[in-house]
């Protein structure tokens, strides 16, 4: 992983991107197709030797500056009938 790094860093130098501030946004593993070979065992027999390579995908960015959330606008409440109904039973009373 660390060989990962050092080429991102240098893809980010070669963009002019500043290298002190790139954050790491994405990391994917997946795994490749394995390899196959052979290893000769004793008394004629043959054995696999396989290894397992992966797929790996590194994102990195410079962090955005901070951008304020916009006020929430206040929603109306939304009641169903029922509810209505017993709403309207508690402040009008028996009327």
């Amino acid at each position: 992983m660390p060989e990962e790094l050092r080429n991102a860093e240098a893809n980010a130098e070669f963009k002019n991107l500043e290298t002190e501030k790139l954050v790491v946004e994405h990391v994917q593993v997946n795994a490749a197709q394995q390899g196959r070979r052979r290893t000769y065992r004793a008394h004629g027999r043959i054995g696999p030797y396989m290894n397992c390579p992966c797929h790996v995908e590194l994102i990195l960015s410079e962090p955005l500056d901070g951008v304020e959330k916009a006020d929430e606008e206040v929603k109306p409440k939304k009641f169903t009938r029922k509810q209505f109904a017993k709403l309207r039973l508690k402040v009008g009373g028996d009327q």
